[in-house]
């Protein structure tokens, strides 16, 4: 049975180095697979959080916000990656995630995180946690982490030296929990509606 999951990336700055992450965790679960799509907070561009889409009135919300809102909605799991900022989270992706709340609901997401140091973002991959729990999503244990990512992952997202040999042993178990929790939360739905 295939999955529809999305995976969320949100660096804004000119050289990406995470977006490598982004790509080996979309090839991992398309080579098992899953239907995947990746949502680029700076290809989706959304202004700074003014207005969440609920807040608009039925049919007046921005084309963009329509659209990912159905994304969001038909998805069965999702996956962040995630960079460090500060020891915090990258803004964009929460700027992203924030302008939607109910459409995440009674869903899986995993954590990828990354850095260019060999905290591999773990700091950020502790704060998602919180805030995706938040939102309603059920937050797997398992997580990856690529640290001094660009020797970890070349340029397309293929795994290079030890680091990316761990990364690859990694992977599986990730994906396995993953998708354990999108099939225990679609049959439960389907048994009986969520509570709110």
């Amino acid at each position: 049975m295939t999955h529809r999951i999305l995976v969320f990336y949100g660096s804004y700055r000119s050289d990406r180095t995470g977006i490598r992450l982004a790509q080996f965790v979309v090839e991992g679960l398309r080579g098992r697979g899953e239907d995947v799509e990746l949502i680029d907070a700076k290809a989706v561009g959304l202004p700074m959080l003014d207005r969440m889409y609920k807040e608009y009135p039925k049919g007046a919300a921005p084309a963009v916000l329509e659209k990912l809102a159905g994304q969001i909605r038909d998805a069965d799991g999702f996956v962040f990656i995630t960079g460090e900022y500060n020891w915090g989270v990258q803004p964009g992706l929460k700027n992203l995630t924030d302008h939607f709340l109910e459409e995440w609901f009674w869903r899986p997401a995993a954590i990828a995180s990354y850095s260019a140091g060999r905290f591999a973002g773990a700091r950020a991959a502790t704060a998602w946690h919180g805030t995706l729990s938040e939102m309603g999503m059920v937050v797997i244990s398992s997580s990856i982490a690529a640290g001094t990512i660009s020797q970890t992952l070349s340029a397309d997202g293929k795994p290079i030296g030890e680091g990316g040999k761990a990364l690859e042993r990694a992977f599986p178990r990730f994906a396995d929990d993953l998708m354990w929790w999108i099939e225990a939360a679609k049959l439960q739905r389907a048994r009986k509606a969520p509570p709110y």
